[in-house]
């Protein structure tokens, strides 16, 4: 077993990371996540949302790796799920895969909280848990998964500040059109007239 952990400061406030989590998906750093499915999503009685996705994967395994654990096709499903809190202003996400389970496990939970220090930015916290079992070599491929886990973490992040550039770049659209300085082309085509 490797437990792989990482912190990580959004310059944004919970609302905005929040918003761009849920949104994360498809993404050009994670082309990797090839599918997003929402399975469930209710409201508990204390207004905190919770979601159970499903989340169809492209696993981009060395081939050495593959050759090892037996396995040539690399599609997997991954369950998600999150609960969102917005009076506590948490955002708890767990997400483990669903296939390959019989030689290995990849549990995951990740945190997002504003910074004790300055609410206009976010704090990301991220736990993997990886077992490889019944194969030679599996502290070995443990390892690799968690160089593996580690570097799309990065991607992630990356894909984070993409969606809320994008996210703002819409607001700022939306803010622009209400208040007119903003000429759609349907708009433009009438005014000429």
């Amino acid at each position: 077993m490797k437990i792989w952990t990482s912190e990580y400061t959004f310059n944004h406030p919970w609302e905005m990371v929040t918003k761009a989590a849920m949104q994360k998906y498809p993404n050009p750093m994670n082309p990797s996540v090839v599918g997003v499915d929402v399975l469930d999503r209710s409201v508990d009685q204390q207004g905190r949302l919770h979601s159970k996705r499903l989340l169809s994967t492209e696993w981009g395994l060395p081939s050495i790796v593959k050759s090892l654990i037996g396995i040539t096709r690399t599609c997997t499903y991954i369950q998600e799920q999150s609960v969102i809190d917005p009076n506590q202003k948490t955002f708890e996400l767990q997400s483990t895969n669903i296939s390959f389970t019989n030689m290995v496990s990849v549990d995951e939970k990740l945190t997002y909280k504003p910074h004790p220090d300055n609410p206009e930015k976010t704090i990301l916290t991220q736990e993997a848990i990886i077992s490889v079992k019944g194969v030679s070599l599996s502290s070995y491929l443990e390892g690799v998964m968690a160089s593996s886990i580690s570097t799309n973490a990065g991607k992630g992040r990356e894909a984070m500040e993409w969606v809320i550039r994008r996210l703002n770049t819409e607001i700022e659209e939306l803010a622009a059109t209400a208040r007119g300085t903003i000429r759609t082309p349907m708009a433009a085509a009438v005014t000429e007239k």
